[in-house]
């Protein structure tokens, strides 16, 4: 069974986002306005096996 829940907002916290950039990982939230704005309008996909 898949029930969703939704926690109270007093007991969620934010996930912080981790990308790599340039060779090595950096949090999104430390990118320039500019660059967050990049990371948003990226598509991810799935490569096939």
């Amino acid at each position: 069974m898949n029930a969703h829940v939704q926690l109270p907002e007093a007991q969620r916290q934010r996930c912080e986002v981790w990308t790599r950039v340039m060779g090595y990982h950096r949090p999104v939230t430390a990118f320039n306005l500019g660059k967050q704005s990049e990371h948003r309008e990226r598509k991810h996909f799935r490569e096939a096996r």
